[in-house]
């Protein structure tokens, strides 16, 4: 088959369903940033997890007994229970706080409000032992063993705030992909109109063609290359949208939250693979649903 054939018949085919070709660019570009938004949800929800998970701790918050008289953790029941929490398994490190060190971290965190800052000097926090663990799924173990123990107050953990940002972005995630199916519905329609519109107008001589020997994939392909090169632009425009989001959106939108280590940041490596995803994934598809529009639909 002549290339300058082939680029032909696919420039004057394009050019001829040009609001087509348009339409399908715009919808392929949209569904596969639909596509890239929660692959790129799905990364920060992995992300954000193994940020907080590394430091997730489990506090004891001891009673006012141990509070206003053990400061070194060196009588009972707090060093029996100091000794227990290392020798757990699951416990990587046990740290103690006593009063005075939970009102120093205190006011590092509250000093820019001192009215909290205040608020806590007149109240004496309790003394607490900080445990971090080798694995989350270990704190129901921790917390079963040691809740009850003599000396221990309260017990807190950041589980349950770590698994509710997990569900947020879950939740953007599913929302992102159902969108995306949306999206990709409409693109598939629309790939089946062009290359069916395409055929149509060029019905003649494609016959004609046909009835000097060429092969239904010497008249066929053009066609299927006519979408291939409509997706193709339109992944491009998606993966364009999505290195523009980052700047423009994403960071604009979460950076606070990116500069005070509240979530990892989104890297230009996340962008990078979903963008070396999604641009095959759009090109794929459009060919795959050109083929078969031609092997069932059209039969010149």
């Amino acid at each position: 088959m002549r290339l300058s054939f082939l680029f032909t018949e696919v420039v004057d085919g394009l050019r001829r369903n040009l609001t087509m070709t348009v339409a399908m660019i715009l919808t392929t570009a949209v569904s596969l940033m639909m596509l890239g938004g929660g692959m790129l949800s799905v990364r920060m929800a992995d992300k954000t997890e193994n940020f907080f998970i590394g430091r997730l701790e489990v506090r004891f918050y001891l009673d006012d007994a141990i509070s206003e008289n053990d400061p070194d953790c060196a009588a009972e029941p707090c060093k029996t229970l100091l000794t227990d929490l290392k020798q757990t398994s699951g416990v990587e490190s046990v740290q103690f706080l006593n009063r005075a060190d939970a009102l120093e971290e205190a006011k590092k965190l509250f000093e820019d409000q001192p009215e909290m800052v205040q608020y806590i000097t007149d109240s004496p926090l309790p003394a607490s032992l900080r445990v971090k663990m080798t694995d989350a799924e270990q704190y129901q173990h921790i917390y079963d063993s040691f809740a009850t123990r003599d000396g221990v107050r309260i017990v807190a953990n950041d589980k349950e705030f770590v698994d509710r940002l997990v569900s947020l972005f879950d939740g953007l995630r599913n929302a992102a992909f159902g969108l995306a199916l949306v999206m990709a519905l409409a693109a598939m329609l629309l790939v089946l109109n062009m290359v069916q519109i395409a055929a149509f107008t060029r019905r003649t001589e494609v016959g004609i063609m046909r009835l000097v020997g060429a092969t239904r994939w010497y008249t066929q392909l053009p066609f299927l290359l006519e979408a291939v090169a409509a997706a193709f632009v339109g992944s491009v425009l998606a993966v364009g949208g999505l290195v523009l989001a980052r700047p423009l959106v994403i960071d604009r939108a979460l950076g606070p939250l990116f500069d005070s280590n509240v979530f990892p940041r989104i890297t230009g490596d996340d962008i990078a693979v979903v963008a070396l995803t999604i641009a095959p994934v759009g090109i794929v598809f459009a060919a795959v649903t050109a083929y078969l529009t031609l092997r069932f639909y059209v039969r010149e």
